[in-house]
């Protein structure tokens, strides 16, 4: 977990050292959230494309290893359906909001269930071979809810929820916004502040007109990239 009010105090110093532009705290509630997401999406681009790749004997250095860690503060489930037809888009019991399916699995037959695309139901289901069975049962997501078939047994979903928005809140005291400790704070992992404050800059640079804290907000996050990956 990264604190918020450290991220706002970072991008404001950055931000007006040398008079850029002040930076509010609804502009920057707005970014943080675009940024959170950002690398939090990026994680399983990361990920299918270290995972092509050999991981390193001491686990500590194995990136695969590390982005998992990353992601599994987000991981719920499993979730069983009511009545093994279908489920609904599986906001968590304390607001969490779906992002995507990690694994679904049938446990009346004790079988893990395949993903189809929408597009390929009625092809697929048509044809002896391709049909799903008990034995073979697949899920397909469509408006927000994913359909199983067959329609029997009881499918369980683990999923991965999205990070709770960020959001910086305060009182006015002396015309001035102070925080109150009462923020929403990231929930990403601590080794993306620096990546995390950057990438605030950059919607900032855009925002303010100043296109030079932009481009060298931009050369310090490939500075960063570089180094993580040597």
């Amino acid at each position: 977990m990264i604190l918020v009010d450290t991220v706002y105090q970072t991008v404001l110093a950055l931000a007006n050292k040398e008079q850029r532009g002040y930076i509010t705290p609804q502009e920057f509630n707005l970014y943080a959230d675009h940024a959170q997401m950002a690398i939090f999406e990026q994680y399983f681009y990361d990920l299918n494309q270290f995972k092509r790749v050999p991981g390193n004997q001491t686990s500590y250095a194995d990136m695969t290893n590390l982005i998992e860690d990353k992601i599994s503060i987000f991981k719920k489930g499993p979730t069983s359906t009511s009545n093994g037809t279908l489920l609904s888009a599986l906001p968590g019991s304390s607001g969490e909001t779906f992002y995507r399916c990690d694994s679904v699995f049938n446990v009346s037959y004790d079988k893990v269930v395949e993903e189809i695309k929408s597009a390929d139901v009625y092809k697929t289901q048509y044809s002896p071979l391709t049909k799903a069975t008990n034995t073979r049962p697949v899920y397909y997501k469509k408006d927000g809810k994913i359909y199983f078939i067959p329609t029997s047994g009881t499918p369980q979903v683990n999923w991965i929820r999205k990070p709770k928005k960020p959001n910086w809140t305060y009182i006015v005291v002396n015309e001035k916004p102070l925080y109150d400790g009462g923020g929403q704070d990231f929930e990403l992992h601590s080794s993306d502040q620096t990546e995390l404050v950057i990438k605030i800059l950059q919607l900032a640079g855009i925002t303010i007109k100043d296109y030079n804290l932009t481009q060298v907000a931009g050369q310090e996050e490939v500075k960063t990239i570089q180094q993580e990956k040597q």
